[in-house]
Formats: structure tokens, C-alpha cells, sequence
């Protein structure tokens, strides 16, 4: 097995050092990938803390991955030598299953005798083994589980996409965001400022809900033509009966989603994204009154991922990054809780 260069954490006070770890193989259907960036998502802050449940250390996070690749089993059709591609937040599934056909990898049911369902990008493997993440100098995957980067995309910003894009692309796309309609995103942090982005190119109004008013000239130049701070008072209730779509990107558990939904027209729809820590409530005569929806969105599937590139491509869209080195990504993790980076960290491998 090769051996890497990565940087992992040994418990959840997440003290990142650097360590050498083993990638596998690539098989027959597999590539191998130099990575030279990965992204630092708050999921990987939540999985590495042991927010959402217990972890496996040493842990290397990372679900956000963009490199070159540099080896090919030799049965792959899909990508060769030299290519830039992505890797998201699952790494295989069953490809039998009805989700893996109709193209939502990420629901994977498993088959009888098979993976027992959607493999994500780190954590434990179909054995329960541990597997390492993006924040390595290498990776092994499944030709179909790697996404074509365009050209056109800037390298050192193109991993976040592979989660923070997808996460917002999916959600506005499958509930109409487009021409006449009225979209809010609640949050512009690192998927909110894509939200916006894509929203906007998708052709809908749109408008960002924030706590404060700090980040309002990045949401009109992100595309946003409304900008409304929750705190001053009454913003929420001026908003009753506003948009068509909301997309809250916001993971804090002290969010008002009645309020929230209040905001949204007659058979609007609220949709989650954002994945608080603990239980939320909602006062559900804020959905019956007005036939309202509250769904939530997970990702995306592979083709629809290539989908969300090339679009973001098509209309010159991409996150807004800045670049760390290894040594970095403890810090950087306290300054991605305290809302404090604009918008996503994006790790340099070649600083390792």
C-alpha cells in the first residue's frame, strides 16, 4: 500500500499533527489521486469532535477533495493520467439498489451479500475498518465515484464544491429556484455563500437572512439583492409571507423555525441543510397555515454532483477560499465554529 503524508487528530479535542497513513491499491476499477487540495467542511468539525457520535481515531477528516490523477486500474474508462477530479462525501455504494439506479448514491440500501449501503468518504469501510479522508497527500477511489473538475474552475477552489456546493445546489434545483421566484438563505457562511451564488445564476431573487449586517456587501456581490439582519428587532415578522423557497444553512440549535417559516408564501417550502446538533422545535400551525413544507436535503448523487460543476462552471461560479497549510487546520477549526473565515478553508497539501 503507498504510504502519505496526511494530518490527523487523536481525539476529539482535535490537536491536528502530521502522521503517515496508508492508502489502498487502486483495483481494477479504480484510480489513484495526488490531492492537492481538500476542503474543511463543519461536518468534519462535527464527525472529528464526536458532535454527531462517537469517532475512530487517529482520524484524517475531509470530504471536500480535488487532485490529479496519477494512477488508473486497468479496467477505467472514466478518468486518466492528468485528469483533475473530485471526490465528495461517499466513496461507494451497491450500484443495485433503486437509490444507487435512480442516481441517489447516498440513500444506498445495500444488497444482500454486498455493501451494506452508501460507503462515505471517511469513517468506517463496509468491514467497519477505518478509513482516512482529503486531508492527505493521496487517495484511492472508484472511477464512478470521482467528478470531472472543468477547466474553467479555479483548482485551489474547486473541493469545496464537492460538498458546500452540491449541499445547496441539490436542494435549490429539486424546489424550483429559478425566474419569478423568491428564494432566502439563511446563513452565508461556507454553503450559504454558495447558496446565494447558485440561487442567483439560477435566475430566482434572491435574498440572504443573517444575524448581523457584516457580511451584506459579500451578498449582494455574491448576487443577493435583499439582505435582512435578525437582529434588529421585527426583521422576521416584516418578512411574513415572502418567499417561495428558504434554504437554511445555519446548524444553531436556538434558530426560530417557526419564525422562519413564517416567511414563506402559501405552499412554500422551508428546506434544512444546516443539520443542528441537537432537536429542534417548530409550532407546526406555522406549516399548516398556508399548506407550507419543511424538507430536508442531503448532498447529492454522482451525476447530479457533475451536474452542479459544470453548471457552476457554465456561469463562473466557485466558493471563496482561503488557503491553509497543515499546520493550520487545528486553528482553523475554532475559526470556522466562531464563524470567523470567509468562506471555506481550503487545506495546500503541498505543505505537508
Amino acid at each position: 500500500m503507498p504510504e502519505v503524508l496526511a494530518y490527523a487528530c487523536e481525539d476529539e479535542t482535535t490537536q491536528f499533527h502530521r502522521t503517515t497513513i496508508e492508502i489502498p491499491e487502486p483495483g481494477p476499477r479504480d484510480i489513484y489521486i495526488d490531492i492537492a487540495y481538500a476542503g474543511i467542511c463543519h461536518s468534519d468539525i462535527h464527525t472529528a469532535r464526536q458532535e454527531w457520535g462517537p469517532a475512530s481515531y487517529p482520524l484524517t477528516p475531509g470530504h471536500e477533495i480535488a487532485g490529479v490523477v496519477s494512477r488508473v486500474g486497468a479496467e477505467v474508462t472514466k478518468h486518466k493520467v492528468g485528469d483533475r477530479v473530485g471526490v465528495g462525501c461517499m466513496v461507494n455504494s451497491c450500484g443495485q439498489c433503486q437509490y444507487c439506479t435512480e442516481g441517489y448514491e447516498q440513500f444506498c440500501s445495500g444488497t444482500p451479500g454486498g455493501l451494506p449501503g452508501t460507503l462515505w468518504t471517511y469513517g468506517p469501510d463496509a468491514q467497519g475498518n477505518p478509513t482516512a479522508g482529503g486531508y492527505a497527500q493521496g487517495f484511492t477511489v472508484s472511477e464512478d465515484f470521482a467528478c470531472r473538475i472543468p477547466a474553467s474552475i479555479p483548482f485551489e477552489a474547486a473541493a469545496p464544491l464537492l460538498c458546500a456546493g452540491i449541499t445547496t445546489y441539490s436542494p435549490l434545483k429539486r424546489y424550483g429556484a429559478g425566474p419569478g421566484k423568491r428564494v432566502a438563505v439563511v446563513g452565508m457562511g461556507g454553503l450559504g455563500h454558495m447558496a446565494v451564488q447558485i440561487s442567483a445564476a439560477m435566475g430566482a431573487t434572491t435574498a440572504v437572512i443573517s444575524h448581523g449586517r457584516s457580511k451584506e456587501a459579500d451578498a449582494r456581490r455574491f448576487g443577493a439583492t435583499e439582505f435582512h439582519a435578525t437582529s434588529e428587532a421585527g426583521t422576521l415578522e416584516a418578512l411574513a409571507g415572502s418567499f417561495d423557497l428558504i434554504v437554511c444553512t445555519v446548524g444553531a440549535d436556538d434558530l426560530d423555525y417557526t419564525a422562519l417559516v413564517r416567511t414563506l408564501k402559501p405552499f412554500g417550502t422551508f428546506v434544512d441543510v444546516g443539520l443542528p446538533e441537537h432537536p429542534s422545535q417548530i409550532h407546526l400551525a406555522a406549516l399548516c397555515n398556508g399548506n407550507k413544507a419543511m424538507a430536508g436535503s442531503q448532498i447529492g448523487g454522482i451525476s447530479e454532483t457533475q451536474e452542479m460543476l459544470d453548471f457552476c462552471a457554465e456561469h463562473g461560479l466557485h466558493p471563496q477560499v482561503e488557503l491553509i497549510s497543515g499546520e493550520e487546520i487545528t486553528r482553523a477549526y475554532d475559526r470556522v465554529v466562531d464563524s470567523q473565515v470567509r468562506y471555506r478553508y481550503v487545506i495546500d497539501t503541498s505543505t505537508f
